[in-house]
């Protein structure tokens, strides 16, 4: 099983570059530090299920499709809401 921090990191960047956001932009619309993003990002960090809502509103799509391998991965470039 595929460690659920790597599958969210991947997902959260994805999303984000979907909709042409920097972690600067994400991190405004979610109420968090950059800095915390990146550590998300890069797996390094264990988001709360309340930080992981506010990613989810800010990329306006469910913490369920943020936890969902590959969700951001379609080879058409259409995503999941």
């Amino acid at each position: 099983m595929e460690d659920v921090r790597h599958i969210l990191a991947t997902n959260l960047r994805l999303a984000r570059l979907a909709l042409d956001m920097s972690q600067e932009d994400l991190a405004a619309a979610a109420g968090i530090d950059r800095t915390y993003v990146s550590g998300i990002e890069r797996g390094v960090r264990n988001p709360t299920v309340t930080v992981l809502a506010r990613f989810a509103y800010a990329l306006d799509t469910t913490s369920a499709v943020l936890l969902t391998k590959g969700a951001f991965e379609n080879p058409r470039g259409s995503r999941h809401r």
